[in-house]
């Protein structure tokens, strides 16, 4: 696999090119240098039923991002504070040892900020006798010849479709290219892993599914979003439609967000699921009931690093 000119110092690997020199210890827009570090290893079962199931998902939670959305639902890891560094060998033993817990499916949460090395790690344990399927969890703002490169190396990707609108891409996660960088990326990310497949118990073994975190006060993104997915892409990708937004103390210091400090209601989220069903979305993931609280939120204690 040739990575062609893609860099961890200067950095390049996400759409910031930010161009810090990491491995001399700087710290990239993602607020982490090159070194890997893990704030969580474990099985998890909130994810959606065909990548959690009743195993669990071998989730590893990757510390650092490179968005900087207000409302962040992982803070805690997100801005780089929180995470045990860890070899590209101790990795591999990683989704290894989740493998042998009885993973259903090795899951990378944001890995993008490493990627060069979670690759390396997973083609290794791949070489040590993981078997497992590979999902990528990310926040969609990917480089498209990132994800080219992961062709064989990823096999499901669980990626959010954060905003259409620029305007509150900008507002809310410093990012005003975030769209058309979502879209060229979701676009290779259905291209190298193709229609989705599932196992006989319903598992996914590769595809795509598209999440949406419906934020309060935006069902017309929220609809945009849906619509440019089941238009592009029809039954070849999943969508997940999410309710869980939690208004997390931290935005309460934030006036100027004050109209996003609140949770999402259930006409707000029924709104938006009727409309994905007129447009004729089969292929669909919802939530039920009151979902927005902490307890969506694991411990980011260091288990199983």
């Amino acid at each position: 696999m040739q990575w062609n000119d893609l860099s961890i110092s200067p950095c390049n690997l996400c759409p910031r090119a930010c161009m810090a020199d990491r491995e001399a210890g700087q710290v990239g827009f993602c607020r982490v240098d090159d070194v890997v570090r893990v704030a969580r290893a474990a099985l998890h079962w909130w994810e959606e039923t065909c990548i959690s199931g009743e195993k669990g998902s071998g989730t590893v939670f990757f510390t650092g991002c490179n968005l900087r959305c207000v409302y962040c639902q992982n803070y805690e890891i997100a801005a780089g504070g929180i995470g045990k560094p860890v070899s590209v060998r101790r990795l591999a033993e990683i989704f290894l040892e989740l493998q042998a817990k009885g993973a259903a499916n090795i899951n990378l949460v944001t890995p993008d900020h490493y990627v060069t090395k979670v690759a390396k790690a997973v083609l290794m344990a791949r070489q040590m006798g993981l078997i497992l399927p590979v999902v990528y969890n990310g926040s969609g703002y990917e480089k498209q010849e990132v994800i080219r490169h992961l062709a064989g190396i990823v096999d499901i990707y669980l990626t959010d479709f954060k905003y259409i609108d620029p305007v509150l891409a900008a507002r809310y996660s410093a990012a005003p290219d975030y769209p058309e960088v979502a879209r060229a990326a979701l676009a290779e990310m259905v291209r190298t892993v193709g229609a989705p497949a599932f196992d006989g118990s319903g598992m996914m073994l590769k595809g795509v599914i598209v999440r949406h975190l419906l934020l309060p006060g935006h069902k017309r993104n929220a609809k945009d979003v849906i619509r440019y997915v089941y238009e592009t892409y029809g039954d070849d990708v999943y969508i997940s439609l999410m309710n869980q937004y939690t208004p997390l103390d931290r935005l309460r210091q934030r006036p100027e967000y004050r109209e996003i400090y609140r949770k999402v209601t259930r006409r707000e989220y029924e709104t938006v699921v009727d409309y994905a069903l007129q447009l004729g979305v089969c292929n669909a993931f919802v939530q039920e009931g009151d979902t927005a609280k902490e307890s969506f939120i694991p411990a980011f204690d260091g288990e199983g690093i």
